[in-house]
């Protein structure tokens, strides 16, 4: 392994990352809200921590390895999820201990959106700011990620999508250099980003609440300014189907994004399997949710089809906003949009889930075995696309599904060892692992009355998640540390 190639990468990204303490200082200044102590001593920690680590490889220039890949991969999330952790414990007005504030940077760099704050609207507005920038940061990376590292790596869905069926995207890279690549994405997520604030900003929003949510919105993140979350705007029902439009963009592979941009044809959309699953999923389950709110008259019939949607576009694309208390909806509602949220995005996006493609291909997986039995000598193929994948594509989404279950289980075991009923267990754990947020029973609005056993516990389950799990757990195994 090159520990000093990835020392120089690992202190590169700490003064990088220092800089992002520079925008909430400046917000702190204009409203002189008391926090620019915190976000001035995360800064200088954070800087002066990347130069001790950086200035003695800084000459160092090495190639980096596979198993170089992983660690890297893996050290984004940790060492700058703790490192933006510094504000939120410094803040006079949370006082949050290391547990909280970690749950708290992790969450928001994982894009998941569950939050241990109560009180938002009491809170310092640079904080606020800070928490949307988290997740606008962690939606840029998990593209890059997504896109670009993880299919280098031979892991990911990305890897999967691309490299196995047909479409616009299945070249190794977007763009001949990784750089080219990033540089594109980044580009589109911006544009995409801008165009939201806009939105939210003409729709009623306050410049401020237009910028945090576009950010959030974009990343498929959650986080609001306000403890209402979009209920908040209940009087600005624009606003709701703007955020609609902006998740359903946001949950659709960026590299589909990239290419149909590039080529300047929406016909690009129309012919990839996985988006054409991904519409389809949402449109069907939002049309049972506004039947039966409507059906059981809990909200007027306009109310039904505004509320519906949403939650389901929401929770789909796990984002996590929420316009009502979603969890008190009648019949299996609640329970429904929660294991929608384990179908999650499409790969290559910022939702999180086991994304669309994984599910698909676990569907026709079924249906052939069930096919095998009554034709038992016949050869099957599974097609995505009109051409078929390789047996090899097929076992690594088995063995990625049977991990997810696995590691689900083991924690939700954990958190009823630590006290918590079954609904809240599970509900937290599947809104963590799939980067979702809101849950179900006493994580309905915050995670804030857990232990802290259960914060770090819930953590580790947003890391993984946000990781495709594979690309952690790979650090465990006696193998990876062979020479």
């Amino acid at each position: 392994m090159q520990i000093t190639a990835i020392q120089r990468i690992l202190g590169l990204l700490l003064m990088i990352f220092s800089t992002t303490m520079l925008p909430p200082m400046a917000v702190s200044v204009w409203y002189t809200d008391g926090a620019l102590f915190a976000f001035t001593y995360a800064f200088a920690v954070t800087l002066v921590t990347g130069m001790i680590i950086w200035v003695p490889v800084a000459g160092v220039r090495k190639d980096l390895r596979l198993r170089d890949g992983f660690m890297v991969v893996v050290l984004f999330w940790t060492v700058l999820g703790a490192f933006g952790a510094i504000p939120f414990v410094h803040d006079h007005a949370l006082e949050m201990d290391l547990a909280d504030a970690v749950f708290e940077s992790l969450s928001g760099l994982t894009t998941t959106g569950a939050t241990v704050i109560v009180g938002l609207d009491a809170l310092p507005q640079s904080i606020l700011y800070y928490r949307q920038q988290l997740q606008w940061l962690g939606g840029m990376g998990i593209i890059v990620l997504a896109v670009a590292i993880l299919p280098m790596l031979g892991i990911g869905g990305m890897q999967l999508y691309r490299a196995e069926t047909p479409g616009p995207v299945k070249d190794s890279k977007l763009t001949p250099r990784i750089t080219e690549t990033a540089k594109a994405l980044w580009y589109i997520y911006l544009t995409i980003t801008i165009a939201c604030a806009l939105a939210y900003w003409a729709a009623g929003m306050t410049l401020f609440d237009a910028i945090g949510h576009s950010f959030s919105t974009v990343a498929i993140g959650g986080f609001s300014t306000h403890d209402a979350s979009m209920a908040y705007f209940a009087d600005y029902p624009l606003i709701e189907m703007i955020a609609v439009v902006f998740m359903l963009v946001s949950g659709v592979n960026f590299a589909l994004h990239y290419t149909a941009w590039r080529r300047m044809n929406l016909g690009i959309y129309r012919e990839d399997s996985e988006f054409k699953a991904y519409l389809f999923i949402l449109v069907a389950v939002s049309s049972i949710t506004c039947l039966l709110l409507w059906l059981y008259e809990f909200f007027p019939a306009e109310r039904a089809l505004l509320h519906g949607i949403f939650q389901v576009v929401s929770i789909g694309t796990t984002t996590g906003f929420t316009t009502t208390h979603y969890e008190n909806w009648p019949t299996f509602l609640p329970v429904l949009l929660l294991f929608l949220s384990f179908i999650g995005g499409c790969a290559g996006s910022t939702g999180g889930g086991m994304k669309v493609i994984r599910v698909v291909l676990l569907l026709k997986q079924g249906m052939r075995e069930v096919r095998r039995l009554i034709h038992p000598n016949a050869v099957i193929t599974i097609k995505v696309g009109g051409k078929p994948l390789s047996n090899r594509v097929v076992d690594a989404v088995w063995g990625f599904f049977a991990t997810y279950v696995g590691v689900f289980t083991f924690f939700m075991l954990i958190l009823m060892a630590d006290g918590l009923d079954q609904v809240t267990a599970f509900s937290a754990v599947a809104a963590c692992i799939n980067n979702l947020g809101p849950g179900l029973g006493a994580v309905a609005s915050n995670y804030a009355e857990l232990s802290d056993l259960a914060k770090w516990v819930l953590s580790l389950a947003m890391l993984m998640g946000r990781l495709e799990i594979f690309t952690l757990l790979v650090l465990f195994t006696p193998d990876f540390w062979r020479k």
